[in-house]
């Protein structure tokens, strides 16, 4: 071994060990997770009007699983799997929330769709989409699972059926 292969053994070991022992250690770390549409992320509060005229508002549901369905009636995927969502809300009753968000529909269209398919789970109307941009809901149906402490533990983009959907309601709800 030449004393330069000596040299660059010896810079290798003393700056890795420097390096090691000047971090921050990991109790001083402060990490910090804004609320943003994304795994292990706080989910983006919103305050939307209902379709029966309540007041939703996400982080007033802290305490309980939250399954948020992005939705229209017009979308053939939504339409399919509305039943699963349905039949989960009644599963799940006093242990999960199914909310359903429509998006940029009038009251009446959304109505007459909910009382044919006798969907009793909240529908706030997201009219103007400023709630889907902050989700960046990008296509229909579009599915956030956010446990009780408010944060996304899963996402879903597309139909779900009643064994994907338990599978996932099986990450938020104990």
């Amino acid at each position: 071994m030449n004393r330069w292969h000596l040299f660059f053994f010896v810079i290798l070991i003393g700056g890795g060990s420097w390096l090691w022992f000047s971090r921050v250690p990991l109790a001083a770390q402060t990490i910090t997770h804004t609320a943003q549409p994304a795994i292990g992320y706080p989910a983006p509060d919103f305050t939307l009007k209902t379709l029966d005229g309540q007041t939703f508002t996400l982080s007033a549901q802290r305490g309980t699983p939250v399954i948020l369905n992005f939705w229209a009636t017009w979308c053939g995927p939504c339409q399919n799997e509305m039943p699963a969502m349905q039949a989960t809300a009644t599963r799940y009753a006093g242990k999960a929330l199914v909310i359903g968000v429509d998006q940029a529909e009038a009251a009446p269209v959304v109505r007459k769709f909910v009382d044919q398919l006798q969907v009793s789970y909240p529908i706030p109307l997201d009219t103007d989409q400023k709630v889907a941009h902050s989700y960046n809901v990008g296509g229909l149906p579009t599915t956030f699972f956010i446990d009780s402490d408010g944060v996304i533990r899963h996402m879903w983009l597309g139909e779900m059926n009643r064994i994907t959907l338990a599978e996932a309601v099986a990450k938020i709800v104990p």
